[in-house]
């Protein structure tokens, strides 16, 4: 599937409506072009994309749906990774407005640096957009901004994703017979991460829905990492030996690998594990190789269609003065060990 096709969205077109991003949404009238696009529209415009996590296979293929759709437009396009560094997105923020950007894409490591950020895009005049995390204006904490202060974002809807997530788990659940009072579930995730949050969230209300049953769940706080996951999930089993299957869901797929390696560890059968990650770039390594595997599904998430739909939005902006959505939302596609080579899943 090309590019072009991939990066079609929904999108939430108002509610975002900070002065650095010029979108004025709630008197009807779209805003003109920001003084950065003022400046940049008829020279190079030039772009920095600043992941967390860069290495990560997610980020990884966001970058590489970034770079095609900025050869596609002629934009100069610099990829920064963050790591887990919250200061370095400072840093490379500061970085960009001294090299004159006409415009920052970022991935924070943090949300608590979002309104550094913000204050040095507005006083420069570069448009800021965020993709995959929320960013606040006014304060470190995304789930208590006001909506008009949240950074114009491109990714996914964690509540839906959630959702799906929680639904295919419920289904899985009834479809193995087993007893809710024999079973737990795991919800791992980084637990001040806005949009992890959102997921988990929603994947415990839709399991419910799905399963009909109320089955304990055992929150699970990690960084996101699967070693991490692995030895915090480790632990919480050997806490709950009496547990004879768990589900394993969370923030990503990182979660669910490190959940199902530790349970497996533990000396539990596949057939007893029942993990349901989001993302599918891990899954599918488990699935590749053919053996039996507690990882039963994932929810695809393609990072090149983010990272393709996060340039082109802030490209329109810079030059054409179109407002950035509040939110843009990329598709999303559940598969497992059948189902996902033909859902074009990249298992590297």
């Amino acid at each position: 599937m090309s590019i072009s096709r991939r990066r079609r969205a929904t999108a939430v077109l108002c509610g975002a409506s900070l002065a650095f991003a010029a979108a004025a949404c709630s008197s009807g009238k779209e805003a003109g072009p920001s003084p950065a696009a003022q400046q940049g529209g008829t020279g190079k415009i030039t772009i920095v994309y600043a992941q967390k996590q860069g290495d990560q296979e997610y980020f990884i293929g966001e970058a590489e749906g970034a770079k095609a759709k900025a050869a596609e437009l002629g934009v100069d396009l610099k990829v920064v990774n963050l790591g887990n560094d919250a200061n370095k997105a400072v840093t490379e923020m500061q970085n960009a407005v001294n090299q004159k950007a006409s415009g920052v894409i970022v991935v924070v490591p943090d949300p608590s640096v979002g309104p550094q950020l913000v204050q040095l895009a507005k006083t420069a005049g570069i448009p800021l957009l965020t993709s995959d995390d929320q960013v606040c204006a006014t304060g470190p904490d995304p789930t208590s901004c006001a909506k008009e202060q949240l950074v114009p974002r491109v990714g996914f809807s964690g509540q839906q994703m959630g959702a799906e997530v929680g639904k295919r788990a419920g289904e899985d659940f009834k479809a193995a017979g087993w007893k809710a009072e024999e079973t737990a579930i795991i919800e791992a995730w980084k637990q001040d991460v806005t949009v992890c949050t959102d997921r988990v969230k929603a994947n415990q209300e839709a399991f419910k829905a799905a399963a009909g049953v109320d089955v304990e769940v055992i929150e699970v706080g990690t960084d996101n990492t699967p070693s991490d996951a692995q030895n915090k999930i480790a632990a919480t089993v050997s806490g709950n030996r009496s547990v004879k299957n768990w589900i394993v869901m969370g923030c990503n797929d990182e979660n669910v690998a490190g959940g199902v390696t530790a349970i497996q560890n533990a000396g539990y059968a596949a057939d007893n594990i029942l993990g349901v990650g989001l993302g599918a770039y891990l899954a599918c390594k488990e699935w590749r190789g053919g053996k039996p595997t507690g990882f039963k599904a994932a929810l695809f998430i393609n990072g090149e269609d983010v990272g393709a739909l996060a340039v082109q939005t802030i490209h329109d902006f810079i030059k054409n003065g179109t407002p950035m959505p509040a939110e843009a939302f990329a598709p999303t596609t559940m598969v497992d060990a059948g189902s996902w080579e033909r859902a074009g899943v990249k298992c590297a």
